[in-house]
């Protein structure tokens, strides 16, 4: 390879995870191809609900699999799988319930907690430097809980803040409303976050990731990624669908849950799920927060984020080709009107997207077991924004020859 293709480096896919990887190796003095179908941000990272949550909370515990029927029957659960698309999760399934074993948990922990380490750190280390450190708040989160039984069944959630040494203050009574005027008298406890921050337009933060990047020297393509082989003589190649061919010293691929597919034609499959995540923007909410705030019992969020107000979460599996569900963003929105009775939903859109999903809910953050000068960084989840600016640090770490500070065993692709 000439010197320029050795140092080159292609980024497939351009959300927030993709678009940090580019801007953090284009910094680091490689050349950066950033591609992707569509305009940065445009996709999954274009709805996310804002949270920079340093509060990992694995997918699946030791009483997990008591849940699931109550889950997949309750029409307004926290998940919701449709029936014919039910046979194809079964592996991914039983993967999901074996990662809940006590000895699996705990190792799946400590391997999230040691991102969340360095999450918010890099994440306004990232903002400095693509000259946007407003896009942070300066207030954390509430999680709150509408009785007593819903705050004890979330202890887990307690001893974790506590193992990991996270800052955390329960709430009770007319404390939570001197946080938060605007939530319901009838909420009975509340568990304050100050460290999860929120980001105040998560669109606006890819775009200007993807721009900071160029001003750096790093291209954008736009196209849709078939296959990344091996180029004769060392390096990589990345076919496009339109059979243009990009070579190049190295690729990563960051396109979220379609990263199975050039996984797959690599020959080391994933277990990527698509856990597709709803939305509902109200730009006229009639109220405004000071806290964003998670329920965790109705597994939903409500961040003051976009200009307005976002009421988002939950989990439906359904694949990536079925037609939205949008009875699940207003069911959302309902719940959250009875934690914020002021709440008001007038000019609303709503959106659907698809979170990568791995079934023992680590992302995976590694080198190719199969073609050398790949990388993988997919997989994250529901902390895809959390973790992006840190997984960009890891990535140029490994692609460039650099010790990384975190141990990036539990993230290989061949743990399956």
């Amino acid at each position: 390879m000439s010197p320029e293709q050795n140092t080159s480096v292609i980024v497939v896919g351009a959300g927030i995870v993709g678009a940090s990887i580019a801007l953090e190796l284009q910094s680091r003095g490689r050349q950066v191809t950033l591609i992707d179908k569509g305009e940065p941000g445009r996709g999954t990272s274009f709805g996310n609900m804002a949270s920079i949550a340093l509060d990992f909370a694995a997918g699946s515990g030791p009483t997990t699999w008591k849940r699931i029927p109550r889950w997949l029957l309750d029409p307004e659960g926290p998940v919701w799988l449709r029936a014919s698309y039910a046979p194809k999760m079964i592996p991914w399934f039983l993967r999901f319930l074996a990662a809940g074993r006590p000895a699996r948990l705990r190792e799946i922990e400590d391997a999230g907690m040691s991102l969340s380490a360095h999450a918010l750190a890099d994440m306004q280390a990232m903002l400095q430097a693509i000259g946007a450190p407003e896009l942070i708040t300066d207030e954390g989160c509430l999680a709150i809980y509408e009785t007593e039984a819903e705050f004890a069944a979330d202890r887990g959630h307690l001893e974790l803040l506590r193992r990991y040494k996270l800052d955390h203050e329960v709430l009770s009574g007319s404390a939570i409303r001197d946080h938060e005027p605007t939530l319901s008298p009838g909420i009975a406890k509340a568990l304050l976050l100050p460290d999860n921050k929120s980001i105040r337009n998560p669109y606006q933060l890819v775009v200007k990731t993807a721009e900071a990047a160029q001003a750096l020297g790093a291209q954008f393509r736009s196209g849709a990624v078939r296959t990344v082989e091996k180029k004769p003589g060392g390096g990589v190649v990345v076919m496009l669908e339109n059979g243009e061919r990009l070579e190049a010293g190295a690729a990563v691929l960051a396109a979220g849950v379609h990263t199975r597919f050039l996984a797959d034609a690599l020959g080391e499959p994933i277990p990527l799920e698509t856990e597709r995540g709803y939305h509902t923007q109200i730009m006229k909410p009639g109220i405004a927060m000071r806290y964003a705030i998670i329920w965790p019992h109705r597994a939903f969020m409500v961040t003051p984020t976009a200009g307005g107000i976002r009421v988002g979460g939950n989990v439906e599996l359904a694949g990536l080709d079925a037609a939205p569900d949008y009875r699940r963003p207003r069911v959302l929105v309902r719940h959250a009107q009875r934690a914020l009775p002021g709440l008001k939903a007038e000019e609303t859109t709503e959106w659907m997207g698809h979170r990568p999903a791995l079934p023992d809910t680590i992302p995976i953050i590694s080198a190719s077991s199969k073609l050398p000068g790949v990388w993988y960084a997919t997989g994250h989840g529901h902390l895809g924004l959390t973790y992006s600016a840190t997984t960009a640090r890891l990535v140029a770490d490994m692609v460039t020859g650099k010790k990384t500070d975190v141990d990036m065993v539990p993230f290989r692709i061949d743990r399956y």
